[in-house]
């Protein structure tokens, strides 16, 4: 069966690492001298330089060649180039094949969750084979073999069985859920807090202050899920919690650095600038604000991130602000 897998960042690889030794599969790098270096070095220098990827792995940037009778599509391209490679990879793509979405993050003019716009692109597709696959997952843990799990959502429950199989190895344990829209919309809310816990850690802030955070954090992104669709018990697992406190954490994430760098006082055109992957809570946190007025959804610790990356505030200020909001019960 073979698999091919969308995007040659650092999890895009990771996961295409994972099932490699289970059947053919094809990563697709959009830079052709990316795609040679992984075939012919079987490194992934940008993004995993040093690690070491197996040998049955093969890449390409040719997307037709990639898709071509693949029995599953995993897509690994962040949110704001999801749309454009999925209109290039339309016509290569069965309606029965189960696509599964591995970026976290809202299209910036829609809206749209990863999944919606793969709907949008691909009208007659499947609907029930349409997926993510979201846990507390940082790429080069997992790519090591350290012990770690994540979620495979999915409505069809029998290809995400499928798909918990071709995703699972001895130090990689994956969960089935049928609650696709509250897997995906919490990977891509938890991103905003990441900022806002790398913030905390930057402006040199205790493990109170990050045991507060994230337990609010956990409350906003839950309200906002909630209301967009998702079910409570979701939030709770390992797409929700368990991202969120990996996220907020580990200085691996993207969008700690950003936050750290914010908190430290340095600007944000020179943060993202020292980076060469995405960090997505930069560009989906404006959506994520968008659809909390949508829903009309209370989201304060959001509101302040956002006032820091688009409007210049300054982190201490928009501590302040949070600390002496109105006190209220805790709900």
């Amino acid at each position: 069966m073979k698999v091919a897998v969308v995007g040659a960042g650092s999890w895009g690889t990771t996961v295409a690492s994972l099932i490699a030794d289970k059947g053919p599969t094809v990563l697709w790098a959009r830079r052709p001298e990316l795609a040679l270096a992984i075939e012919e070095r079987s490194e992934n220098p940008d993004y995993l330089a040093g690690f070491r990827l197996p040998e049955p792995l093969s890449a390409t940037n040719n997307l037709k060649a990639a898709l071509d009778d693949a029995a599953v599509v995993v897509m690994a391209v962040p949110s704001h180039g999801t749309r454009a490679v999925l209109e290039a990879a339309r016509d290569s793509i069965d309606p029965t094949t189960p696509i599964v979405s591995l970026t976290k993050g809202i299209e910036q003019e829609t809206l749209m969750r990863m999944t919606e716009v793969a709907a949008d692109v691909l009208p007659d597709h499947d609907r029930s084979r349409l997926g993510v696959l979201s846990g507390p997952n940082l790429a080069k843990e997992v790519l090591v073999g350290q012990p770690a799990a994540t979620v495979i959502a999915m409505t069809d429950s029998s290809v995400a069985a499928d798909l918990q199989a071709l995703f699972m190895t001895s130090t990689f344990r994956v969960y089935t859920n049928a609650d696709v829209v509250g897997s995906e919309s919490a990977g891509a809310l938890k991103n905003v807090m990441a900022i806002a816990a790398g913030m905390a850690d930057g402006l040199g802030f205790g493990d109170n202050t990050l045991a507060t955070l994230i337990t609010r954090a956990l409350a906003e992104l839950t309200r906002l899920g909630v209301a967009m669709g998702g079910q409570a018990l979701t939030f709770a697992g390992l797409a929700g919690t368990g991202d969120l406190i990996a996220t907020c954490m580990s200085e691996q994430s993207r969008n700690h650095r950003v936050g750290f760098g914010l908190g430290e006082g340095r600007s944000l055109d020179d943060i993202i600038a020292e980076m060469n992957m995405v960090a997505e809570g930069v560009k989906s946190t404006r959506g994520i604000l968008a659809l909390a007025n949508r829903y009309d959804v209370e989201m304060p610790i959001a509101e302040q991130v956002g006032r820091v990356l688009y409007e210049g505030a300054d982190p201490p200020t928009a501590v302040a602000t949070l600390m002496m909001r109105e006190a209220k019960p805790e709900a």
